[in-house]
């Protein structure tokens, strides 16, 4: 039977502001796409969601992003290459720190957000990226969109790429991710986005917003954090999957 990574994007509450339940969703992932500051998460917010991570040997990725707390990292930046390389290096390194101290470390990099969707296309920012996690640890596996310019200029500076899928996103017909200015670009119903998991995982099908059927053969699969009902749609994923004998396990 197949087997499928469930990645979350956790970390992301800031001071006095709780942002999703990281504890509840950190039982039920895989991976754990922790922020690095930038586009959320201040320290103590990180060090324990590592440590709570590292306590549930969940696996915890840097997910790195434009320097944004006020738009949560959701607008593009034209940041120039060797200064987001550096922004890079420097996410990594600090999460990588504080996952050390709580007996783990850094295992993947996955972009957020804005500079996730950028450099589906964005071939400059998209090396500079790479060039981050080249210098930082080429043995670092990343995730991003399949048929992104991300990972095919990942794969060709010797990166492992991991194709990632989003079960509570709607995609395009073109297997881009709809907008979020656009209504109906995230999903809320739990049985439907547990539903587009297991076919993800059975057949590596995904059906777009006008009913084009979309071929993606993931090795993960994110849940937002986020995302109202999160916890919800996690559990309903993990249900579903076990009844059909699909294992979740890590993708490292």
């Amino acid at each position: 039977m197949p087997a499928i990574d469930l990645n979350s994007d956790l970390g992301e509450s800031f001071g006095a502001w709780t942002l999703g339940d990281d504890l509840a969703m950190l039982k039920l992932v895989t991976s754990a796409n922790v922020a690095c500051g930038f586009h959320a998460g201040d320290p103590t917010t990180l060090l324990s969601t590592c440590r709570s991570a590292a306590d549930l040997t969940v696996r915890i990725g840097a997910q790195v992003g434009y320097r944004d707390l006020a738009g949560f990292g959701r607008r593009f930046i034209d940041v120039a290459p060797r200064d987001l390389t550096a922004d890079v290096v420097y996410q990594i390194g600090a999460l990588d720190g504080l996952a050390q101290v709580c007996g783990s470390a850094v295992a993947y990099v996955k972009p957020h957000g804005a500079l996730y969707n950028a450099i589906v296309h964005h071939r400059e920012q998209a090396r500079a990226v790479v060039a981050a996690i080249r210098a930082y640890d080429d043995t670092l596996p990343v995730l991003g969109l399949p048929g992104s310019v991300f990972l095919e200029e990942a794969e060709t500076a010797g990166l492992r790429t991991v194709a990632e899928a989003f079960a509570d996103r709607a995609y395009t017909p073109e297997g881009t991710l709809v907008p979020r200015t656009t209504a109906g670009s995230v999903l809320h119903d739990p049985a439907v986005v547990a539903e587009r998991v297991r076919r993800l995982a059975l057949d590596s099908t995904l059906e777009a917003v006008d009913g084009t059927l979309l071929a993606i053969a993931p090795e993960s699969v994110c849940v937002h954090g986020d995302t109202p009902a999160a916890v919800e749609m996690a559990a309903s994923i993990r249900q579903l999957l076990d009844a059909e004998g699909i294992t979740v396990e890590p993708f490292v």
